[in-house]
């Protein structure tokens, strides 16, 4: 039986109170240090505060009962939530940063006071860490065999790919501040700090576009996972009552599924006992896959037997 995980939004609590705490730091450390890369990085965090409190909304309006005009929910408002995060990720964190290390590189404003950056840089990593190993835990209750990068490209959890996209994007881009702040402090060149906001705001740009490639793919519609899928396939093979699969296509609604079959069914005496054997069959197949909310069962022949009979 595969199991589905209840929504829940503890991954983007623990991103949240971790970049509200790093945003105030890395603010006073940039005030203090006139830090470019310092600065690149306090405006990350402070989006990113932005983007979880974006998905938090997201998932609220995501759990809207169905209603005549949006007959099967609003599961998939999950998915333009987490589209805006990855553009906001892109536009304010990484092209702004980029932006301000461009400025500095001209402007070559000196560093002062570099150990307090460095500090705040650490006590970052920290807290980063900690907000990233929140998100890996509630990926590894359902996918705990699953490598990191199968699991980014497979799931379809839009707002826990975001989290953790962003988590990997600022410990990354906290380990580049840190060399440049470094670096800038041990031969007294202002160039590294710039070239240091300017690697962070690339770095944050990339990553965004790699969520946004894989959000967009779920706005468009994507079948349920690949081990959902065939899970699904072989409960339905293996009913006594289902002959043969003509044709099955799934479709993920944000955390549900829908799911449409094409089957051949075996002999039955009459329409009415074939219509009992197929809510027994929906039933059951919602019963064993819990995110399965709506099924679409059609009883068929496979094409090569139809004959010159006419089927709907």
């Amino acid at each position: 039986m595969t199991e589905m995980k209840e929504e829940s939004p503890k991954a983007i609590f623990y991103a949240l109170a971790a970049n509200l705490g790093i945003a105030v730091f890395k603010f006073a450390a940039a005030t203090f240090t006139q830090s470019g890369s310092m600065f690149a990085e306090a405006i990350h965090s402070t989006a990113d505060c932005g983007n979880q409190l974006l998905l938090l909304f997201g998932l609220r309006e995501a759990r809207k009962p169905p209603s005549p005009l949006h007959p099967m929910g609003a599961g998939r408002e999950i998915n333009f939530y987490s589209l805006l995060v990855a553009l906001l990720l892109f536009f304010v964190g990484g092209a702004f940063s980029v932006y301000e290390g461009i400025h500095r590189l001209f402007a070559r404003e000196p560093l002062s006071h570099a150990y307090v950056a460095l500090a705040v840089l650490g006590v970052s990593v920290v807290l980063e860490t900690l907000s990233l190993m929140g998100a890996v835990r509630e990926i590894r209750k359902t996918h705990p065999d699953k490598s990191m990068w199968r699991w980014f490209r497979e799931t379809r959890e839009s707002d826990l790919l975001v989290v953790a996209g962003e988590d990997i994007a600022a410990l990354a881009g906290l380990a580049i501040a840190f060399v440049a702040v470094l670096l800038t402090m041990i031969t007294g060149n202002p160039m590294f700090d710039a070239l240091g906001s300017i690697g962070v705001g690339l770095l944050l740009m990339v990553i965004a576009w790699l969520v946004a490639r894989e959000v967009k793919s779920m706005i468009v519609g994507e079948s349920a996972g690949p081990d959902v899928r065939r899970a699904i396939e072989a409960h339905l093979l293996a009913r006594a009552e289902i002959r043969s699969i003509i044709n099955m296509i799934t479709l993920q609604w944000g955390r549900d599924v829908v799911v449409a079959v094409q089957a051949e069914m075996i002999d039955y005496p009459s329409g009415r006992a074939m219509v009992d054997a197929i809510n027994i069959v929906e039933a059951d197949l919602q019963a064993t896959f819990p995110q399965v909310r709506w099924v679409f069962f059609e009883p068929d022949v496979p094409r090569d037997q139809r004959g010159g009979a006419s089927y709907t």
